[in-house]
């Protein structure tokens, strides 16, 4: 008998209680920096060393987190379904927690690329992506191909090259996830709607999220909790 098929949707709210800054964070990285200096193609072909060092300290930051009960949760979904996990995120956090389908919509973090690579001109091919861990990247570390190194994350301004990928996923699903996500962002925010009319969507939030779509249950908590109570719901349902 087939696996039934979840697919996950996961944002920042997931990694905050692993202690990744998010953009809404006070006292965080974001608050250092101008979001459009540091998180735009604009702010990178103005300021490249900026950009680089914003993701630097990112980088270090990431190196000293842990996944939380929340990403192992989700990761232990594959004991028992088949799953997606479509990340807003460029943490590695739901891989070190041993989620194995990880679709990264807005890049990840611990890689960087040529910047004339991952374009429109290349068909977004990954040849030139490297992954670096936890290193530093400055201004003058370049590819083989003597072109400067950029991080592999998606700006904004750039297009969003997995979001087919991330569609094709979410209409298959036979059941949908949203956790750590208020739905601001776009185009991921849209993406639960390409989910057939007949299955059920469950969206774990702290707040509650202004969504009109009779298929979605919200669990009013934070990621970890929220997945404590959605267990609970799968093994009550029998999904």
């Amino acid at each position: 008998m087939a696996r039934k098929h979840i697919v996950v949707l996961s944002g920042a709210g997931v990694s905050a209680e692993s202690g990744i800054s998010t953009f809404r964070d006070n006292g965080g990285l974001w608050d250092k920096y101008d979001i459009n200096e540091v998180c735009s193609i604009y702010g990178w072909e103005s300021n490249p060393s900026l950009v680089l060092e914003f993701y630097n300290e990112r980088r270090a930051q990431l190196r000293d987190a842990k996944p939380n009960p929340a990403h192992n949760a989700i990761a232990s979904l594959e004991d028992t379904y088949d799953v997606n996990v479509i990340t807003q995120n460029v943490d590695n956090l739901h891989e070190r927690a041993g989620s194995t389908r990880v679709l990264h919509l807005h890049g990840e973090l611990t890689k960087v690329r040529p910047e004339d690579s991952y374009n429109d001109g290349d068909s977004f091919s990954t040849g030139g992506i490297i992954d670096v861990g936890y290193e530093p990247v400055r201004l003058g570390d370049k590819s083989p191909e003597g072109v400067q190194l950029r991080p592999h994350i998606v700006f904004f301004g750039e297009a969003v090259p997995n979001i087919g990928k991330a569609i094709d996923l979410v209409e298959s699903a036979g059941l949908i996830l949203i956790v750590g996500t208020s739905l601001k962002v776009y185009p991921a925010a849209g993406l639960y709607r390409y989910a057939r009319p007949d299955i059920p969507i469950y969206l774990i939030d702290p707040k509650e999220v202004p969504v009109q779509d009779g298929r979605i249950t919200q669990i009013t908590e934070v990621a970890t909790k929220g997945m404590e109570t959605f267990m609970k719901i799968l093994k009550e349902k029998k999904f």
